[in-house]
């Protein structure tokens, strides 16, 4: 478990999501689905859905995280393969969400420092950020101050709240990301 300051909120720890957490974070999930452009999704996904995807992610050995202040669940991480194709094996793809009126706090830095860090632990070389919108200044924000940088834009690629929608794509390295070949060039790729 990691604590960390967050402007506003006082204690805030960053851990590892218990299957307990799953409900609170598939409500966090709901109100960006049904709200928000920073998921392409147009209705949100069950309780059970939500914790058969987290496990999914724990299967391929990457973290999923949540934010919590005094038992509250206020925002959730996680990576997952950038794509199945076994040349992307070394790519990761990061979400993060903060739970609606917590924003701007210092809550998804904390979730995306601490992710960034446990994937720098791991395999991986690469970590993908897909934003949903290129108006999402506040996730463009958030990547750039820990690393991020653009590497271009799907031009309305999306159509959701009436409105076609872009996603900006951003990319940081993760340890040595491509200044050397992979440790383990044998390694089964994440399905």
């Amino acid at each position: 478990m990691n604590e960390r300051t967050a402007t506003g909120v006082g204690s805030l720890v960053v851990r590892d999501a218990a299957e307990a957490d799953m409900e609170a974070v598939a409500r966090i999930y709901a109100h960006h689905v049904e709200r928000g452009l920073a998921t392409f999704e147009e209705a949100a996904p069950t309780d059970e859905e939500m914790r058969a995807r987290r496990l999914k992610v724990l299967a391929v050995g990457a973290p999923y995280l949540v934010a919590e202040i005094d038992g509250e669940i206020v925002g959730y991480c996680y990576a997952a393969p950038y794509h199945a194709r076994p040349a992307y094996r070394h790519t990761l793809e990061d979400s993060v969400y903060v739970a609606p009126g917590r924003g701007g706090r210092g809550i998804g830095g904390a979730l995306l420092a601490e992710l960034i860090a446990r994937c720098e632990a791991g395999p991986w070389r690469w970590m993908v950020a897909i934003i949903g919108d290129s108006g999402n200044s506040a996730s463009i924000a958030l990547h750039r101050r820990y690393g991020f940088e653009p590497v271009g834009t799907l031009r309305s690629v999306g159509f959701k709240h009436g409105r076609w929608v872009d996603t900006p794509i951003m990319q940081r390295v993760l340890g040595p990301g491509d200044s050397r070949p992979p440790d383990d060039l044998t390694a089964t790729p994440a399905r």
